[in-house]
């Protein structure tokens, strides 16, 4: 014989508790790959304040060392057909003009030797 129960109330599945039925635990696994991305981001701020440090550092390492000790300085707009060299020449007759280019180069902020007519020009006052 069987026998069928038949309810009219509408009932929801009833869950187990948490603490009835253990949650798998599940250990984070890395591979090789995930490891060098973790400690690439890990060493990547330490990398930025090494470069910002090394070349925020440029500009006074570059003052530190200045060829000739000028305190005062004499200024020239540039005329059509001058030259570094010739400005040089003119300033310190019995000088090096490579130093005194360089110098004036320097003292500028000049990429390179290159002056165009108009261009105003600190030079350095050499004794």
């Amino acid at each position: 014989m069987s026998a069928a129960i038949v309810s009219t109330r509408f009932s929801t599945p009833v869950r187990p508790r948490s603490s009835e039925v253990p949650e798998p635990a599940t250990r984070l696994r890395l591979t090789r790959r995930g490891r060098v991305v973790f400690t690439s981001l890990a060493a990547l701020p330490l990398v930025v304040w090494a470069l910002v440090a090394v070349l925020g550092s440029g500009g006074a390492a570059a003052d530190g060392g200045s060829v000739l000790p000028a305190t005062s300085f004499e200024y020239v707009t540039i005329g059509q057909g001058d030259s570094l060299w010739a400005i040089a020449e003119s300033i310190a007759p019995d000088g090096d003009p490579r130093v005194l280019v360089d110098e004036i180069i320097r003292l500028n902020g000049l990429a390179d030797a290159v002056v165009e007519p108009g261009q105003r020009l600190a030079l350095p006052v050499v004794p």
